[in-house]
């Protein structure tokens, strides 16, 4: 689940609605069969960094009667917003809606104002995607509304060049021994990161909000329960991983960074902190803030087939037709090219958004060598993330599972990083805010 700057009183205002669509017809599955001559414009909305852009203008030019008008909108959680407000008012979605992981169970309250695209071939193709990622699709009706993106198993980022010059090891299979290999725990994590601390007097991470979000999102259930209670008060697991992040923050291992901001990048290259969570997405993420901070492949970043606590999934997306698209037909054929198997190699050869496709995963464009392996010091990223996907169980996430994230924990997250506030009472500010802000 991507975290991002949301106010509270848009995520009210938009959150409240339960607006009945429009329906119109739905759409293809994946080819240009049958497909109209007329001239048209499809609308997509994206967020983050999904790897799209090259691929619409391929889309474009294998089929001349279509314009693909793009909107890419910063992260995930301004995108819900954007979603919200239009859902609302019953006008202005695109043709094709990016929906992320973190809040498809929010869109499957109003699911029938999504096109069924079992009706258009999706039923018949869903064994192309890993079956978790159909399920998550599937309402309770049993309609399909969306095609699989990418999913986001968690692997590593760290700077080989700081760790060596604080003295810890620096290659990729000494890290992931370092951090304790397929039994590396949280405990471990910051026992490391104190012992960095201590060579060098600097952070070791970049932030705490990135580092809970993956201590939730690895639990069997999170913020919710599996058949859809709230799960936060009273909750032991998150209390004793709280704990550890709030040791984590009071003993400097965190570098207070602003989400989404980290300086420009500069903090990405001026040894503000040297690890980094990083789902698949989220190597495209650190490559793009390097280079913005004036860094490139011998700035040190490198990629380790290791992640503290085990499997784990942050994130992934799904691309949906609203009812009220005018082209749905055109528009979920747009969909199913984005999402096919080739797509998604090129999605990830862009941005490191590792497939939903089984295809793909295998496919030498995602297994050999991309831009994104020359730059973390020739990792192969691709193997990697297939290893790190090995286990991972999607974690049902409730319909307010990214307001939880963001806006009741988001602020305690800070207080810690600040300092103004210690475990318990930065938790305590938490619940009165859980209160404030979700309903049971």
């Amino acid at each position: 689940m991507k975290l991002s700057r949301r106010t509270r009183v848009a995520a009210a205002v938009a959150g409240a609605a339960s607006i009945a669509l429009l329906a119109s017809a739905c759409s293809s599955g994946g080819s240009d069969e049958g497909s109209s001559d007329e001239p048209i414009t499809l609308t997509v909305t994206t967020f983050g960094t999904q790897g799209l852009d090259d691929l619409y203008a391929q889309y474009e030019a294998d089929h001349p009667n279509v314009t693909i008008k793009a909107t890419n909108i910063d992260t995930g959680g301004n995108a819900l917003t954007d979603w919200q407000t239009k859902q609302a008012a019953g006008a202005g979605l695109p043709d094709v809606q990016a929906v992320e992981e973190g809040w498809l169970s929010k869109v499957m309250q109003v699911s029938d104002s999504f096109t069924d695209l079992s009706e258009y071939g999706a039923e018949d193709t869903a064994d192309q995607w890993v079956d978790w990622k159909v399920k998550q699709a599937t309402d309770a009706n049993g309609r399909i509304i969306g095609y699989g993106t990418d999913i986001g198993p968690e692997g590593l980022c760290y700077n080989g060049a700081l760790f060596e010059a604080a003295g810890l090891p620096s290659d990729r299979e000494s890290v992931a021994e370092l951090f304790g290999g397929d039994d590396a725990t949280w405990e471990k994590f910051f026992e490391v990161g104190n012992q960095y601390k201590a060579a060098t007097g600097k952070a070791f991470y970049d932030q705490s909000g990135f580092v809970w979000n993956s201590m939730v999102n690895q639990l069997p259930e999170g913020y919710y329960t599996s058949d859809g209670e709230l799960n936060v008060e009273g909750n032991k697991d998150l209390e004793e991983r709280w704990a550890l992040l709030a040791q984590g923050a009071a003993d400097g291992l965190s570098s207070a960074q602003t989400q989404w901001d980290w300086g420009g990048g500069k903090a990405f290259t001026d040894g503000s902190f040297a690890t980094f969570v990083c789902p698949g997405w989220m190597l495209g993420v650190v490559k793009g803030q390097v280079e913005a901070g004036g860094g490139d492949a011998t700035t040190g970043w490198d990629f380790a087939d290791v992640f503290p606590g085990g499997a784990a999934n942050w994130g992934g997306a799904f691309l949906t037709v609203p009812t009220t698209s005018k082209h749905p037909k055109e528009a979920a054929d747009l969909a199913a090219f984005l999402t096919n198997a080739e797509s998604q190699v090129a999605a990830f050869q862009a941005a490191g958004t590792f497939p939903s496709n089984i295809e793909a995963q295998s496919d030498a464009g995602v297994t050999g060598e991309s831009d994104l392996t020359a730059f973390f010091n020739d990792a192969p990223v691709g193997e990697i993330l297939a290893a790190r996907a090995e286990g991972v169980v999607a974690q049902y996430k409730g319909p307010d599972d990214s307001v939880i994230q963001e806006q009741v924990f988001g602020p305690s997250v800070q207080e810690l990083d600040s300092g103004k506030a210690d475990g318990p009472t930065a938790w305590n500010h938490a619940i009165d805010l859980l209160h404030e802000l979700v309903s049971e």
